[in-house]
């Protein structure tokens, strides 16, 4: 069938539903199944609902499923990929077709992260009005249908949750009906799937008149008082943030105001100045809904795509509190889920382009200090899948060595730590620094490397002892430790603690020799185990 076949290929799609009446007869099928989410959504700290200000990244491309909509994958030269999830809490889909559920690419490589998503339910123009008229303006039992079958579809194919867009007027006997209506699909995602999220589009007011506010007011409370979080226009100054934060009380974390990369219409900033507008967002204490973050690659084109989508994150990231993985093991090769050829134990197994992303790995922190250290993604070379992660920076005249964060973590440590490190030396002094990895532990008076007997780390930072090679009991768990080829280092270590909690995990460069003068460093990071 058509709706989850390409016709010209035969492939699996993902797909969309396009009217009411298509969303009313949806039911599981078998042809479909190539459609559900294979990545639960992986435990992050601290967890979605704690109450620090939360950023949404609302993804609008093109109309949407563009080649992400090839389940198993394409050969895509230079395709659209997202890779900073540390640093954002929700995720979601949008495309103006009326049932828009997420290709199931996305929700892989999002759950992978720690990240939630969304898929949009929108009704707009004449059109849209008839559609709300037909389901709002009855009884329960329209609606309640409509809210039944958009969380059975979350739940099927295991995305989570829902933003709800209808940008048309309505009567007054559907608007009647439109905050019952929402709390009816809140319930129903809220039971239906783990941790699922409602949340509502500011444009509609309690009268039924279509009229953004972008802010938080009496006219629309009503709606946000209904679900789990407010998504405001993207129009606002300093006095609507003012209102919106004294007006949402202790909810302030769940109104996400609308940020416009495109910067259509006044406003504060966008497109590189995105930040002007986070900074302001931030200072009232509310959450963020950065709006087409596509921008870099709509605008400014395909050729440094992933340059400028590191240039565009890195100067928001002051404003984007990240969050930590709590769980062991944590492996990763640091691959984005496309390449222009596959890699495997280093070797190239396959040239030519393509894009994936239920493919792509569990993604680092992407630190970038001006001039001193920068983190990127190498296509040129990799230990496994598309990419390998750069490190490039100086260690300072005077200093020994710098350490560069790759993971955020927040659990207590297990008695013994084994971690593997596979690296590829670059630039023009390779033999001049070395590599290897450093864990620090929130600093307590209980942590102690090794045995009791031995001084607590004062700082808190660890260096594992370097095992030349596996106890053989581990030697299959640690097969890493001497298999480095085609240029690549493998290195294993292991680290006893006791009474720690694990709290970063950096990769360290260190030079050979003391040395008067600053040096520059350049490596390749092919994949990490903890």
């Amino acid at each position: 069938p058509a709706r989850y076949f390409d016709t010209k290929t035969t492939e699996p799609i993902s797909f969309f539903l396009s009217s009411l009446e298509e969303l009313l007869s949806w039911q599981p099928d078998g042809n479909d199944e190539f459609n559900i989410s294979a990545v639960p959504l992986a435990k992050r700290q601290p967890p979605l609902h704690s109450k620090r200000p939360r950023t949404l990244v609302c993804h609008d491309m093109r109309g949407g499923y563009l080649e992400d909509r090839f389940i198993q994958g394409s050969a895509t030269r230079n395709p659209y990929v997202f890779y900073h999830w540390r640093y954002i809490d929700i995720f979601v889909y949008f495309s103006h077709h009326t049932v828009t559920i997420p290709p199931v690419y996305w929700t892989n490589a999002a759950h992978r992260n720690g990240v939630p998503v969304l898929g949009t339910f929108i009704t707009e123009w004449t059109d849209g009005e008839r559609l709300c008229e037909a389901f709002l303006a009855g009884g329960e039992e329209p609606y309640g249908a409509v809210s039944a079958q958009l969380a059975r579809i979350a739940r099927h194919y295991r995305f989570d949750g829902w933003l709800v867009n209808l940008e048309n007027t309505l009567s007054a006997a559907a608007v009647g009906n439109l905050p019952r209506f929402l709390q009816h699909l809140t319930a129903q995602v809220h039971s239906a799937v783990p941790g699922g999220l409602v949340i509502w589009y500011d444009s509609i007011l309690q009268s039924g008149t279509l009229k953004w506010q972008n802010e938080l007011n009496e006219e629309n409370r009503v709606f946000f008082d209904a679900c789990d979080g407010l998504f405001t226009n993207y129009n606002w100054k300093e006095e609507h943030l003012e209102r919106t934060r004294a007006l949402a009380g202790p909810r302030n974390t769940d109104v996400y105001v609308g940020v416009d990369v495109f910067a259509r219409g006044d406003v504060i900033g966008g497109g590189f100045d995105t930040d002007k507008s986070l900074r302001l967002i931030r200072q009232h204490g509310l959450s963020a809904a950065i709006f087409a973050p596509g921008w870099v690659y709509e605008h400014l084109g395909e050729e440094n795509f992933l340059q400028n989508q590191n240039r565009f994150w890195a100067l928001l990231a002051e404003y984007l509190p990240t969050h930590s993985i709590c769980t062991l093991p944590l492996a990763t090769s640091f691959s984005l889920g496309m390449g222009t050829s596959r890699f495997l134990a280093g070797k190239e197994e396959e040239a030519g382009p393509w894009y994936d992303l239920s493919a792509q790995e569990i993604q680092p922190l992407y630190p970038e200090h001006k001039g001193k250290l920068s983190t990127s993604c190498c296509l040129q070379d990799a230990w496994s899948g598309g990419s390998s992660l750069r490190v490039q920076g100086t260690i300072p005249a005077g200093e020994e060595r710098v350490a560069i964060r790759l993971f955020s973590l927040q659990m207590p440590a297990p008695p013994k730590v084994f971690l593997t490190l596979l690296y590829k030396l670059e630039g023009s002094h390779p033999n001049e620094f070395t590599v290897s990895l450093e864990l620090t532990t929130s600093d307590s008076a209980t942590c102690h490397e090794g045995s009791v007997t031995s001084l607590p780390e004062p700082n808190g930072r660890h260096h594992p002892r370097f095992l030349p090679a596996p106890p053989p009991s581990l030697a299959k768990l640690l097969a890493a430790c001497d298999r480095g080829s085609h240029g690549w280092t493998s290195r294993c270590y292991e680290l006893e603690l006791q009474g720690c909690s694990l709290r970063d995990l950096s990769v360290l460069v260190s030079r050979q020799q003391p040395g008067p003068q600053e040096l520059p460093f350049s490596c390749l990071l092919g994949e990490v185990r903890v």
